[in-house]
């Protein structure tokens, strides 16, 4: 297993960078903030990265996609990451694609999944019932009704939500909260009778909505899997979202740290640059280190979804507990070595930093993936 990447990779990554330079940079971010902006993200700058092919990358060439594989798309995330860039490509494109692929029908797939390469739908997952992730507790309940299922209850933090032209429900068709079995999967219209969408925002400016469903009927046919049977495609998709989040968060973790380098050369002190100073050249080469050990495990987890499936949720698991600790390590060093400066809003650092508390959340925290390694692990 290769830890470096090949030449179309490192072209990929550097047609990225390049791109979001030029077209979403950090302000881009502060300006949807500060204006409020409806969606949340710039839609022609959507429709750009769709053309660029990036919400296709993983998918299968026979529902429109590129099948460049998930190292590959990995790398576009690492660069997003570096410009905290607005998007739907993590909900919709990671996400939204992973269900459908691997719950959908072949129907669903057909119809599904090519507008979802093309950019043309988006998809968010209502998964979470609190602000701790766990799956298993879903309690949201669908009962069934002839050939409907009648969904009630809540979801917050659902990602990109409030913008979603499709969400993937779970929700709890048998068993108690904790049990893994007893989940299903259902494919909502946001426009269904009953269905009320709420925008939340947090302060890391990604997109989030809170949904209530009352008493909204579906049809079974929208259950993507079986009735019951909806834990092991929500992993599966879920653990795909988490690397892709982890290779975002070394972005981010990445750029905040080229950016406290070139303070510490250029910011004096006592008539001297304060990257002269030795405590800060040790705190620095520290960095530089954990950069280097954690790149080389990011790199494994994304190359296992192509190659050695199997280890996918032990690597996924490795790797978002090991970037949520290198992302909170990055934003605290560069806050602290900026000085003061460092934790208001005219820094970029800041926005950082806020992204990084929250990134730690989503889709797990060190503890949750730390339990779920030992138990995969087998104690």
């Amino acid at each position: 297993m290769a830890l470096v990447l090949n030449e179309e990779q490192r072209f990929l990554r550097d047609t990225a960078r390049d791109f979001l330079a030029v077209n979403a940079p950090v302000n881009a971010l502060r300006a949807l903030r500060d204006n409020r902006d409806e969606t949340g993200f710039s839609l022609p700058l959507w429709q750009q990265m769709a053309e660029l092919g990036w919400p296709a990358i993983a998918l299968p060439e026979e529902y429109g996609g590129l099948d460049f594989g998930f190292l590959g798309l990995g790398v576009v995330f690492e660069e997003t990451g570096r410009t905290l860039t607005a998007s739907p490509l993590l909900a919709s494109s990671v996400l939204g694609a992973s269900l459908i692929n691997a719950g959908g029908t072949d129907e669903q797939k057909s119809n599904l999944l090519p507008e979802l390469a093309a950019g043309e739908l988006t998809l968010a997952l209502a998964l979470e019932e609190s602000h701790h992730h766990d799956p298993a507790a879903t309690m949201m309940s669908a009962q069934r009704d002839g050939e409907h299922l009648i969904l009630e209850g809540k979801k917050v933090i659902v990602m990109d939500g409030h913008s979603a032209n499709l969400l993937a429900v779970v929700t709890r068709t048998s068993g108690q909260r904790g049990d893994q079995a007893g989940l299903t999967i259902v494919l909502v219209s946001p426009n269904a009778h009953g269905v009320t969408r709420r925008r939340t925002s947090l302060m890391d400016s990604r997109n989030y909505a809170e949904i209530e469903f009352d008493q909204v009927r579906v049809s079974t046919t929208a259950c993507l899997g079986e009735t019951d049977q909806g834990w092991e495609i929500l992993e599966a998709a879920l653990d795909r979202a988490r690397l892709a989040l982890a290779a975002e968060m070394y972005g981010g973790a990445l750029e905040c740290f080229d950016r406290t380098l070139e303070y510490l050369k250029e910011r004096e002190q006592f008539g001297v640059k304060i990257g002269s100073f030795q405590a800060l050249q040790h705190r620095i080469a520290h960095l530089h280190t954990e950069l280097e050990l954690n790149r080389s495990v990011l790199l494994q987890a994304l190359s296992v979804v192509d190659e050695n499936p199997q280890q996918l949720p032990m690597m996924a698991s490795m790797a978002k507990a090991r970037m949520n600790e290198l992302y909170l390590l990055m934003t605290d060093e560069a806050v602290q070595m900026h000085g003061g400066i460092g934790v208001t809003d005219e820094l970029d650092i800041g926005l950082f930093l806020k992204r990084a508390r929250v990134a730690v959340q989503l889709f797990g925290d060190t503890g949750y993936h730390q339990r779920r390694f030992a138990t995969l692990s087998g104690f």
